[in-house]
């Protein structure tokens, strides 16, 4: 069962020692129409403009003008069209989260590898370079999977964390540990156990 979530922020706890611990805000979701493999199609409430096509989806689903973004997470057995219950939230230790990585445009290989790069004195020019890439003659050719300088972040990433404690009544689930994406990115989080 997933759940779709909003990053506020990273905190620690106040026992001794202390535990970091991410904060997430879970979006109420409306369930519009509940498929036969185990997903449904959900709507939520976003900062997105309003145009004919969501428009049209709003009236088909009967759902208030708030919601105005549609997406498909998996839910659970006997799940009906309605409010999504979070309840299994509190009873759930362990869950996925899923969340898109900080984008870092094109990077550099020490950046993007965490090369070690050249010495910085006695007036050589290899500087921040990776250095040499290619065999002899044979195979005449750069490996695929070579690792050199590219786009770095901005990619789906999921990690397991458990779960330190969650609030029903204003919807902010606290993780262990951290997950990928900037302060208010939008993911998924899915129950593992």
């Amino acid at each position: 069962m997933e759940f779709l979530v909003e990053k506020i922020g990273m905190s620690r706890t106040v026992e001794v020692p202390s535990v970091p611990v991410t904060l997430l805000r879970v979006h109420e979701v409306k369930v519009c129409e509940v498929r036969e493999d185990g997903k449904a199609l959900v709507a939520y409430s976003s900062s997105k403009k309003m145009n004919k096509a969501i428009a049209g989806q709003q009236a088909k689903f009967n759902v208030s003008e708030d919601f105005n973004k549609f997406m498909t997470i998996e839910v659970a057995e006997g799940t009906e069209v309605g409010d999504l219950s979070t309840a299994p939230l509190s009873e759930a230790t362990l869950v996925r989260a899923s969340f898109t990585t900080k984008g870092r445009g094109f990077s550099g290989g020490m950046k993007r590898h965490n090369f070690g790069g050249g010495p910085g004195s006695h007036g050589h020019r290899f500087g921040r370079r990776i250095g040499s890439i290619g065999n002899a003659e044979w195979p005449g050719r750069v490996q695929k999977g070579k690792k050199m300088p590219g786009q770095y972040g901005n990619t789906k990433n999921s990690v397991k964390n458990d779960i330190v404690s969650f609030d029903a009544e204003n919807g902010i689930l606290v993780l262990k540990g951290s997950v990928s994406g900037h302060n208010g990115a939008k993911g998924l989080v899915r129950i593992v156990k």
